[in-house]
């Protein structure tokens, strides 16, 4: 069976379909800054006293600002909970319902040497309890735009939209296994990520079995916070995992939505399925949110997430 039905249509939900144009701007704004940094070497490493680990360029801070901006006359009112700063409640309604959820350049240490980029914008509804809203921009490929979205019936949509505006919707539709499966990781940083997936032996046993007629089609791979659930939304990979530390909400909530809209399975490392409720109820739990980090195995199926799990345990 195929990995993904994907079908093209004419158009995505209105809201949805005006931030996802509001991230390609910023995206055409902001990518001739992430060349000139790669071709010069000048990167704009700024020092980042709320994530001391992580590589913070002065491009992060001014999409941070510029999403903030441009969601003012899209949205209203709203709470902001951005990577780069404190939630804030932007607009004149001192309690509203919508909380953004913005990570504004992920993996921006590649993105300044013109590698990848990637950027995350979430809308969740508090009255909801769960997103309704889901921008991935990739900078740097044609497969621009992964959105996840709720129609007015209240069925949730996962769509790709190509640099030339041309619109796919996404469904899964698998049976592959483990053996035959592209599974991806955020292996980058040695000690805290790769060292530990490289102890999974049985995980890795498994995914290196060979098939009736003698292939090993398993594959390792790696890949970088939300868009990683979205490369599974698409069919590009069969799942991915987080094992070692954990998935702060910006980098796994929009591509969580995402998969979960082309009906694709997160699970934690007890096999239980990760809510869509990131209790966003107060700006206290929000900001509780942001310290948190999940675990977890995402994938086309849930029966294959759950096998996955049990290759890890």
């Amino acid at each position: 069976m195929g990995k993904t039905v994907v079908e093209k249509v004419s158009g995505i939900p209105d809201l949805a379909g005006r931030i996802a144009e509001m991230v390609r701007g910023v995206m055409l704004e902001l990518r001739p800054r992430l060349v000139e940094a790669a071709l010069t070497g000048r990167r704009g490493e700024s020092e980042n006293p709320r994530h001391e680990d992580n590589f913070l360029s002065e491009h992060d801070l001014w999409m941070h600002r510029r999403y903030r901006e441009l969601l003012a006359p899209i949205l209203g009112a709203f709470v902001y909970a951005s990577e780069e700063a404190e939630p804030e409640i932007v607009g004149d309604d001192s309690d509203p319902d919508l909380c953004v959820l913005v990570d504004p350049l992920d993996t921006s240490e590649l993105a300044v040497r013109g590698l990848l980029g990637y950027t995350h914008v979430m809308v969740y509804s508090r009255a909801a309890a769960r997103p309704v809203i889901a921008v991935v921009g990739d900078i740097f490929h044609h497969l621009q735009l992964y959105v996840g979205a709720r129609d007015e019936h209240g069925i949730d949509h996962a769509f790709v939209i190509t640099a030339d505006s041309q619109a796919y919707e996404l469904r899964q539709d698998t049976s592959r296994r483990l053996p035959e499966s592209l599974v991806t990781n955020f292996l980058m940083r040695p000690g805290e990520r790769f060292l530990p997936l490289a102890r999974k032996s049985r995980f890795l046993e498994v995914l290196d079995t060979p098939s009736n007629d003698g292939k090993r089609r398993g594959r390792i791979g790696v890949d970088f916070g939300s868009v990683s659930l979205c490369h599974v939304a698409a069919g590009m990979t069969e799942a991915t995992v987080e094992f070692a530390k954990g998935f702060a909400v910006w980098d796994l909530a929009p591509g969580h939505y995402i998969l979960h809209a082309s009906g694709g399975a997160v699970l934690d490392l007890d096999g239980m399925p990760v809510s869509l409720d990131y209790h966003f109820g107060s700006i206290d739990e929000i900001a509780k949110a942001m310290d948190r980090r999940q675990r977890f195995v995402a994938a086309g199926t849930a029966s294959l997430a759950a096998e996955i799990v049990e290759c890890l345990r």
